[in-house]
């Protein structure tokens, strides 16, 4: 091995890095992303339910009216309301504020807390109407 070799730093990799809360937000923005990718279907499986005629709705409603319906939606939702709160605290970043470190850990937390506290809230609105 030559001594220039040698003397070359080593790429970044993941042993390097600490575990940081934008870290966390940024995977979870990417994993709800993919999320809503896939949930968008069921929304176009409902619609085309709807527009189906009552027998296939039935089936629908009956899917999404179940205990395993109800939670792949509150997951959807909350995927959603995450998303967006990540889309929001994107474009914070974009306009050049909360770039610092702790101000960007108080957002990455911030988005966390908004999406599961609007998720609840969503719920218990829909819940009560």
């Amino acid at each position: 091995m030559s001594k220039i070799q040698s003397q070359r730093p080593l790429s970044p990799h993941l042993t390097i890095y600490r575990f940081r809360p934008t870290m966390a937000m940024s995977i979870l923005h990417r994993i709800t992303g993919g999320a809503l990718y896939f949930g968008t279907g069921l929304v176009v499986w409902w619609l085309l339910a709807a527009a189906s005629g009552p027998a296939a709705f039935g089936h629908a409603s009956a899917f999404f009216g179940s205990i395993f319906g109800r939670i792949i939606l509150f997951g959807y939702s909350w995927a959603l309301l995450h998303h967006a709160a990540g889309g929001v605290r994107h474009l914070i970043w974009d306009t050049g504020a909360g770039l610092g470190r702790e101000e960007s850990t108080r957002f990455a937390i911030a988005t966390l807390v908004a999406s599961l506290v609007g998720t609840v809230l969503l719920w218990l609105v829909v819940a009560i109407f």
